[in-house]
């Protein structure tokens, strides 16, 4: 409307990241690549809402000055991204070549990558592979969806592990999950939107899911300190790009989704 109005502008902030000294679990380390077990609440790079305190700011702390600088000046030796409550298995690249290497495999999919996921409910049938085209919602652009035509392709296979909470009656539908989801692509919110899709969106997940879960598992996310999506990249698998060895890395998950599955496991 007409009127006189006050524009507060923010003063600059510099486009490089700062290294800075967080703690940093490193599962492998060469002059080559490093590969480390991200926490959650960790961002993967800069990015609005998470400026400092990122992976990257840790990485620029911990290699110097050899990261690759493929990823641009915001991710420098960064190859793919876990969400910033996504815990688990990245690889990072120090130098370009590494780098390209790396990209090559993952556009590829000679990757061998395998998440931990506590789900609402269950996935039937218990074994399966999901493929559809994923992009952004029509309805909310902050939002990934599976659409009918445009976006992407994007695999995933999935095995469910365990159940809990079982029907006390006949027909009745166990209350909570523990799903293995192995990527075939890698698009973004990939398994959160098709664990969505098939009804189990991820326990913890404040953007894809759609609906509280019983009481019961509800007190369990409390009790367990769960304050995020409950996934966790647990397997990383790939060929050295320049050593051509073969690696494989795994991890369990963190305290949170542990706890968790411990009290689902009483229900």
């Amino acid at each position: 409307e007409p009127g006189i109005y006050r524009i507060l502008m923010p003063a600059p902030v510099a486009a490089d990241p700062e290294p800075e000294d967080l703690a940093l679990t490193v599962l492998f380390e060469d002059a080559h690549l490093i590969v480390v077990d991200k926490p959650a609440g960790m961002a993967t790079h800069p990015a609005p809402g998470s400026e400092s305190g990122t992976l990257v700011n840790a990485l620029l702390h911990h290699c110097g000055d050899s990261l690759s600088g493929i990823g641009g000046v915001a991710r420098p030796g960064i190859v793919h991204r876990l969400d910033k409550g996504t815990s688990g298995v990245m690889v990072a690249a120090k130098h370009d070549r590494a780098h390209q290497g790396l990209t090559g495999l993952f556009a590829a999919h000679d990757i061998e990558r395998t998440y931990i996921a506590l789900t609402r409910g269950t996935l039937t049938p218990e074994r399966g592979r999901i493929e559809s085209r994923l992009g952004r919602s029509t309805h909310d652009r902050k939002k990934m969806a599976v659409l009918k035509t445009g976006g992407r392709e994007a695999i995933t296979d999935y095995v469910v592990e365990r159940i809990f909470g079982l029907p006390a009656k006949a027909g009745g539908a166990p209350l909570a999950a523990r799903v293995a989801c192995t990527l075939h692509t890698g698009r973004t919110h990939q398994i959160r939107v098709h664990m969505a899709s098939k009804g189990a969106p991820l326990l913890g997940d404040p953007v894809y899911g759609s609906g509280p879960p019983a009481g019961s598992v509800r007190d369990a996310i409390a009790a367990a300190g769960l304050t995020r999506q409950a996934l966790h990249a647990a397997i990383l698998g790939f060929t050295h790009p320049i050593t051509h060895e073969p690696l494989r890395f795994e991890t369990s998950p963190p305290e949170d989704m542990t706890a968790l599955q411990a009290r689902l496991e009483t229900l």
